[in-house]
């Protein structure tokens, strides 16, 4: 496409942290932006729609076809499902649909990084199946591989220890480098994707603009907090366990396969180095105290852990 024609994104899950996430930062950059999302009725959590929600169901390639209409780039993150047919199914209809649309470029939210060597767990490998469907689409796509978000220790599950009792607990081994990432700082990324020409057919490792232990990780959280916090080790069964109580039994089983893998010796997994990245997107990424600063802890102040 020329560089004076307008663009117009479509972004999935855009009612979602991480869609929502590059939803707002596109619409906010002046870009006409839809998100697909199941219920349009849903709030967006922007404040105000700055994105046009169209509903959608990526199991429909009739919903697709509509929701890409006029589309030129789009940014894909898939749902918490870990089935591999329902998986290559929607990356399939997403795929078709956007190549019948003409779309310049399709980046893919891989939503986790991938060990070089396949393994038993559906968290890896449906995502694997997906970026081959997005690489091998007919249309020119990036697959992005985020490591650990900094926004899961912002939630109900962490805030409340973190804030009350300085306890930062993660299912992670305390000694376990983690190139820690945000949300918004993911976001960045994968808008750069769907312009850097020479991206194109590559599926790149990202991270945070650190790679932290839990111990250092805790220390950071203890300098923007000014007070003590130190890391505790979550057993992944027991991490597992209640995140099936939000997510349901199969979606928590493929989120804690990753922890699993990583628990069972996969050092370097979630360490992908941040200079790399911040030259690969052109963009600077947000330290964990910045990012620790910008939060209302004080949501879970006195709040039960």
């Amino acid at each position: 496409m020329s560089e004076d024609q307008p663009k117009r994104y479509l972004v999935t899950g855009a009612n979602g942290f991480q869609g929502g996430a590059v939803a707002r930062l596109l619409a906010k950059r002046g870009h006409e932006v839809r998100g697909l999302v199941r219920n349009a009725d849903r709030p967006a959590g922007d404040g105000g729609r700055a994105w046009t929600p169209v509903r959608g169901d990526l199991g429909s390639t009739e919903d697709l076809r509509r929701a890409f209409e006029g589309v030129t780039h789009t940014v894909v993150t898939l749902p918490l499902v870990y089935d591999a047919d329902t998986v290559l199914a929607h990356a399939r209809n997403l795929v078709e649909a956007a190549r019948e649309a003409g779309v310049s470029r399709l980046v893919y939210n891989v939503n986790t990084p991938l060990p070089k060597e396949r393994t038993e767990h559906p968290g890896f490998e449906t995502r694997r199946l997906a970026e081959r469907v997005f690489l091998d689409g007919g249309v020119p796509a990036v697959s992005v591989r985020p490591p650990v978000y900094l926004d899961n220790l912002f939630g109900p599950w962490n805030g409340p220890a973190l804030v009350n009792d300085g306890v930062l607990a993660y299912p992670l081994p305390a000694a376990q480098r983690v190139a820690w990432m945000s949300h918004a700082d993911l976001a960045r990324v994968l808008a750069s994707a769907t312009e850097a020409e020479e991206l194109v057919g590559r599926a790149v490792d990202v991270g945070g603009a650190e790679v932290l232990t839990g111990t250092e990780l805790a220390a950071a959280f203890a300098d923007a907090l000014g007070r003590e916090v130190r890391y505790l080790p979550l057993d992944v069964e027991d991490f597992e366990a209640g995140l099936g109580q939000s997510l349901g039994a199969e979606s928590a089983a493929g989120v804690a396969g990753i922890y699993h893998h990583v628990a069972a010796g996969d050092q370097e997994l979630l360490a992908a180095e941040p200079a790399a990245t911040e030259r690969l997107f052109g963009v600077r990424l947000a330290s964990t105290v910045e990012w620790v600063a910008t939060q209302n802890w004080d949501v879970w102040s006195g709040s039960a852990t």
